[in-house]
């Protein structure tokens, strides 16, 4: 019984994440001709990463985004960003990573596959996820800002080199389908594939790879898992440490001690497999001393 009950809250995220990819990159017309939706609806960003450039997107990828403000000649704060990190990030956390990330959801689908041994934490693991934190504040926010070339516009440095979301659903799918783009190819294009193929290759034995220890957008989302609406708690009257919670974490969290970490992306999987019903989730802030926070 628990495990058919494991198998359909997996199965409907499964579909969630489904769903939501196909609408925000359902433009079916790009994907035809090989070129990119420029509409009004490019002028708001989606939760999860979406480039900019996949043929399919009918919006802005938040990373990219502020990236591009960033790196502005012309540069100026941008209440939209703020505005839309402070409500995603209040709301929901890291449920962007677990149920509405179009990577996210090709990193879980790379894992099913069953080849070689899975490997639940790599050597170093514990510092390896600062690497993240790292990127976001060189790639996203100082680079763009400071290098800046002649007219003093910066670049959107993680797009550039290092997204492998951006070469997967955007890369891949242009350079197959517009024979001009496919005639400027070079050295960055290579750069970039040999890291979209690394993280392939990763994601089939490490569950989320790219989630764990590279996305800038996870390190902003994660920031908010302790504070934001939608919270676990752990009922410590009922809990007896039995470890089937973290057993059942793939991001190798102790659940029971640290139910909102920055590194919980919501899959709920540690809900569902608590047979004492320990753990719960909840929509608002919990203040009682009874909870762990």
């Amino acid at each position: 019984m628990g495990r058919g009950l494991i198998g359909a809250a997996a199965h409907a995220r499964l579909l969630v994440q489904i769903g939501f990819t196909a609408v925000t990159n359902g433009y079916v017309k790009g994907f035809a001709e090989g070129s990119i939706y420029r509409g009004s609806l490019k002028s708001f960003c989606v939760p999860g990463l979406s480039c900019y450039s996949c043929p399919g997107a009918l919006g802005s990828c938040p990373i990219g985004a502020v990236q591009a403000v960033i790196a502005s000649r012309n540069f100026s704060f941008s209440y939209y960003m703020a505005g839309f990190f402070l409500a995603v990030g209040a709301i929901l956390g890291r449920v962007v990573c677990g149920w509405l990330c179009p990577f996210g959801l090709v990193q879980d689908l790379l894992h099913k596959i069953p080849l070689g041994r899975k490997i639940i934490a790599v050597r170093g693991d514990r510092y390896l996820r600062f690497l993240k934190y790292g990127i976001l504040l060189v790639f996203v926010i100082l680079l763009p800002m400071f290098v800046l070339d002649i007219v003093g516009q910066g670049e959107p440095w993680f797009c550039k080199w290092i997204c492998p979301s951006g070469t997967l659903m955007a890369g891949w799918p242009l350079a197959l389908l517009n024979t001009g783009i496919r005639q400027t190819l070079g050295f960055l294009f290579a750069w970039k594939n040999i890291i979209l193929i690394a993280v392939i290759v990763l994601s089939v034995i490490i569950y989320r790879p790219f989630c764990k220890y590279l996305c800038p957008l996870g390190a902003i989302y994660g920031l908010f898992n302790p504070i934001a609406l939608y919270r676990f708690k752990v009922d410590t009257k009922k809990c007896t440490s039995c470890g089937d919670c973290q057993r059942a974490c793939r991001m190798n969290i102790c659940v029971n001690k640290n139910p909102n970490s920055t590194e919980c992306i919501r899959c709920g999987e540690c809900i569902t497999a608590c047979k004492i019903h320990a753990l719960s989730k909840v929509s608002f802030p919990i203040t009682e001393k009874k909870w762990y926070n």
